[in-house]
């Protein structure tokens, strides 16, 4: 599955004056599947690529990947909501900081979650991961909550980018557990960040990279990490974007599928300077 948005959007005035000195041009590829067990998918992407030189100067490039949770459709329902307002206000926020937009946008996902939440009873507790992935520059920069992940392979190797926001990973940190022991902790999957949750609970991780043409990053939730290693996603990753969503998903179903898994594998092909 593809689809790509591009086009103008309405930026304040006050990110007018951003001088555009590179922006990047991609190849993106996405694939969503339900998997051997669900009924219903709760995953969603978007991504948003401008096309005008103000909102590339100023925000650049947006892919943003939400894993639903709350059983019927409460799940898919907060991971639509997540991803559309982390977008929206993301693009619209006044500050000229890319950082704090995006911050800002994880706080009004969190908000318009749990307002939905308090407001309809068959969708209390509902949440969703958020991991976002902006090109801005020649920057990457991460935007993450929960346990969905974002991957970046290049020649140097296949680096995670995010932290789980898990207890058993917590313990991780901790020295109580060691990775190994982790992936089959019967808290593997208790969230500790969340979005849908308090405030204090949905605060992302932000973090800004350096942006290397050749780069291949991967957005995924964790229907993809719970049945394929590392290494066959560094394998994966080295083909074109579009082999690699549908191989990556493939990889997950044959190694038991007992989730929704989406991935979104973005190549910077080329950082053009301006």
């Amino acid at each position: 599955m593809t689809e790509e948005i591009t086009g103008e959007y309405p930026i304040p005035e006050l990110m007018a004056t951003i001088p555009l000195e590179a922006s990047a041009r991609v190849t993106v590829a996405c694939k969503t599947d339900l998997g051997r067990v669900r009924e219903n998918n709760e995953d969603k992407f978007e991504y948003f690529l401008p096309e005008d030189e103000r909102t590339l100067a100023s925000r650049g490039l947006v892919f943003v990947l939400c894993d639903g949770m709350g059983g019927h459709a409460a799940g898919q329902i907060a991971s639509e909501l997540a991803c559309k307002t982390f977008i929206d206000v993301y693009l619209n926020h006044p500050s000229a900081s890319a950082e704090e937009a995006g911050r800002a946008a994880v706080v009004a996902a969190n908000r318009f979650v749990l307002d939905v939440a308090r407001a309809i009873p068959s969708r209390r507790g509902m949440g969703t991961t958020l991991s976002a992935l902006i090109l801005l520059q020649r920057q990457a920069l991460i935007v993450h909550v929960g346990d969905s992940r974002v991957y970046r392979l290049r020649a140097s190797g296949l680096t995670c980018l995010t932290e789980d926001h898990t207890a058993a990973e917590e313990m991780v940190r901790q020295g109580q557990l060691t990775p190994e022991e982790a992936k089959t902790h019967q808290m593997s999957h208790m969230l500790l960040r969340v979005i849908g949750a308090d405030e204090v609970s949905a605060m992302p991780d932000i973090h800004a990279l350096d942006l290397q043409e050749g780069d291949t990053f991967l957005l995924c939730s964790d229907g993809l990490t719970n049945h394929v290693e590392d290494d066959e996603i560094a394998f994966q990753l080295s083909k074109s974007p579009a082999e690699a969503a549908w191989k990556l998903v493939v990889a997950a179903l044959a190694g038991g599928g007992s989730d929704n898994c989406t991935v979104m594998v973005v190549r910077v092909d080329e950082i053009v300077s301006r």
